[in-house]
């Protein structure tokens, strides 16, 4: 009863408001039609007169007032209130009745104030003037303040109550205007992003340009999404100016109140850009883009330039081609375009995703040098929550490029000698150190190069020393293999699925790690059926314990980067190689061989389209170096033992897991010359495994050489030393 009760009362509270809002329409509906017309009778006659009185010319304001009241009422179930908006409208309408009442107020200026306050009404029953408030108004306001304090005034109360009706700042409204000035002036020029410059003040000086150079012109498309990326360059660069001592109080002061035992290194550790940058000709990119249209013309292809991107080291001419002219066209005429632009090759990225467009990438004449400090700075690595960000970057468009390991969740890095790759792990594992205290990520670093990552040896991050040994490698792998199942054994005892839900219900809580292999083709010459083993397991599983591995080579050959590998590991990053098969060997398409080298990298993390290009990040070792003393300063590491025990037990346990067919497989080997797997296969009639295995123990005691490609191994062995051998050990 008591809800029926409060449904009626709200019913009738509605009607009500209904009823005044059509009543008070009514009236101002009366109003309106009694200003043009007699046919309302004498109550429209009284209406009219006083309306005209009170407004003269601007009555018809009145009624239409009346009218948005009774809507308000109608729609919104309550009166209005006077709020901002309101007054800056009753402002306006104040003015434009002083103004309609100027010329009458000098007519009458010689009259008393109570005659000109009658002859004000009675020239706005008429239509003329402002009426009885117009008038009062214009009195007060010239005898106060005279002709000219009126009309200043006047306009001030105009520009307040523009202000407070629409919304609108006058001084947008001025920026709007020079804006679009400016716009005008240079709308038919192609909008380039130059992502080196700190928004720098446009020329105004003209080109002398050709007939033709003034035709393409008009063909030329300023995009929207160019804008946007012009404004985020701006405010990066903002950014990058803020002064060295901010950035650290702010970067570094966060972190160390979450991990007070450990201190984020400092940015001015890092090498800072130079002031001097890459300088944008416009004339030159404009110049650029009429000889790549006059190109393809000459090719019979109709196409036209509608965007440039100016980047640190190339610049991207999108190429929109007229309809019907087939994408294979323009991409099999790189050699031509190259040699009409004289530059030493060209790289086509056919189509660029999510554009209409053929994107054209030219090599800049002067290259500007990207320094890690810079992507460190920027709000993108800032902002990203994740303890596995790395600084990547920056792209066509000079924006920063930051990646989440957590995402990828594993990347393989493959690249020529000199293009970067070396330079590329060093930026992942610093960016570590900036962004994780060693509570919260731990590092696992193979080197088989000895030489390349020792430098890290002794930073807290570790789990344990850096491995150089390519055989202990294959046991490091297979003992982090152990750990990811231990992981999952904790997960399964608490109900949890992954590592972060894991640290949130248990008092133990499990670093992330990341699994680092600098050279993966030395690791598969020595144990390639181990180590590939270890690594798709891992890559398979690892990802919800928190194991993240980044496996790097230079050589990116079938062998090296085997089918399971690849299936396992979907991020790629390809730094320049040497041909066709081997970009296809890490990206599955072409591209990476028309790098220039020196950082320029093909970025294809999972779930992308299309790879992106990238001029990567320049940490030079000094800066590493830097980084390294600090962070070795403040903790010493502590070693996950279980890594030497694991390796201890592997060879005790070899030493007794020996195949019953050894000696009768070594004594084949001696006699033959020769070991290989297929000897014993034949000569024994076992399987592959089996006798693959047999060459492994052989290895393994020192008996053979190591695998080295097409040669074969060399026999360490002579027949007295077996015999003697087997003779001891009996």
């Amino acid at each position: 009863m008591k809800g029926n009760r409060n449904k009626s009362c709200t019913f009738y509270n509605d009607i009500r408001w209904e009823i005044y809002g059509i009543l008070i329409i009514c009236i101002g509906v009366l109003g309106l039609v009694s200003l043009y017309t007699d046919s309302v009778g004498a109550l429209g006659i009284i209406l009219k007169k006083n309306m005209k009185g009170l407004a003269g010319a601007g009555a018809l304001t009145i009624p239409l007032g009346i009218c948005m009241w009774g809507f308000y009422c109608l729609l919104r179930k309550k009166f209005p209130r006077f709020t901002p908006k309101l007054y800056g409208i009753l402002l306006v309408i104040f003015v434009v009745l002083v103004v309609l009442h100027i010329k009458p107020y000098i007519e009458m200026k010689n009259l008393s104030f109570i005659e000109k306050m009658r002859k004000s009404a009675d020239l706005g029953e008429n239509g003329i003037g402002g009426g009885l408030i117009g008038g009062i108004s214009a009195i007060i306001l010239f005898t106060l303040f005279g002709s000219a304090g009126t009309y200043v005034l006047l306009f001030t109360f105009l520009c307040i109550g523009i202000i407070l009706s629409t919304g609108i700042s006058i001084s947008e409204i001025i920026k709007h205007s020079i804006n679009t000035k400016k716009e005008k002036r240079r709308e038919l020029k192609p909008h380039i992003i130059n992502s080196a410059a700190t928004s720098s003040e446009e020329t105004e000086e003209k080109l002398d340009e050709n007939e033709k150079i003034k035709e393409k012109e008009n063909l030329l498309i300023t995009s929207q999404s160019n804008t946007e990326k012009t404004e985020s360059v701006t405010e990066r660069n903002k950014t990058r100016e803020t002064s060295d001592n901010t950035f650290d109080n702010t970067f570094c002061a966060e972190r160390h109140h979450k991990n007070q035992e450990y201190n984020f290194p400092p940015v001015n550790l890092l090498q800072k850009g130079s002031s001097k940058q890459n300088n944008l000709n416009e004339k030159e990119l404009l110049n650029n883009a009429q000889i790549l249209e006059n190109t393809l013309e000459s090719f019979g292809i109709q196409a036209k330039v509608v965007q440039v991107s100016f980047g640190p080291v190339v610049t991207r001419y999108e190429v929109q081609p007229s309809p019907g002219v087939k994408v294979s066209r323009i991409v099999n005429l790189a050699d031509d375009i190259a040699l009409s632009l004289a530059v030493p090759d060209v790289r086509i990225e056919a189509p660029i995703p999510g554009k209409a467009a053929i994107g054209i990438e030219v090599p800049n004449k002067e290259v500007s040098k990207v320094y890690f400090r810079e992507i460190v700075e920027s709000a993108e690595f800032k902002n990203s929550s994740s303890k596995l960000t790395i600084a990547l970057g920056k792209d066509i468009a000079g924006k920063p490029v930051v990646a989440d390991l957590a995402e990828m969740p594993h990347l393989l890095i493959a690249g020529a000698t000199g293009s970067g790759k070396s330079v590329c792990i060093n930026t992942i594992i610093t960016s570590i150190l900036y962004k994780a205290s060693p509570n919260e990520v731990k590092l696992l670093l193979i080197d088989p190069k000895v030489v390349e990552l020792t430098t890290y040896n002794g930073i807290p991050h570790l789990i344990a020393p850096v491995v150089t040994d390519a055989k202990k490698a294959a046991s490091a792998l297979n003992w982090m293999v152990s750990e990811m199942e231990r992981r999952y054994k904790l997960f399964a005892k608490e109900g949890v699925r992954e590592i972060n839900r894991f640290n949130e219900v248990s008092q133990e809580k499990l670093p992330k790690v990341l699994v680092i292999i600098d050279e993966l083709a030395d690791l598969m010459m020595v144990s390639p059926r181990e180590v590939e083993e270890s690594i798709c397991r891992l890559a398979q599983m690892a990802r919800a314990a928190g194991i993240h591995l980044v496996v790097a080579t230079q050589r990116p050959s079938v062998d090296v980067i085997t089918g399971l590998i690849k299936a396992n590991i979907p991020s790629r990053i390809s730094f320049a190689v040497s041909s066709q098969v081997d970009s296809r060997t890490i990206l599955d398409m072409a591209g990476a061989e028309k790098l220039l080298g020196k950082g320029d990298m093909l970025f294809f993390p999972v779930g992308a389209a299309k790879p992106m290009r990238i001029q990567g990040a320049f940490l030079s070792e000094k800066e590493v170096e830097k980084v390294v003393a600090f962070v070795k300063n403040q903790m010493e590491p502590s070693y996950e033992k279980k890594l030497s025990d694991f390796e201890e037990e592997k060879s005790l346990k070899n030493e007794d897991d020996v195949d019953e067919l050894f000696k009768e497989a070594l004594s084949v080997v001696i006699e033959n010359g020769q070991a290989s797997a297929s000897l014993l296969q034949r000569k024994l009639r076992i399987g592959y495994a089996r006798a693959a295995r047999l060459i492994d123990q052989m290895e393994e005691k020192g008996f053979i050489g190591k695998y080295e490609g097409s040669k074969p191994r060399q026999i360490l062995i002579t027949k007295e030393q077996f015999e003697k051998y087997f003779n001891e050990s009996a």
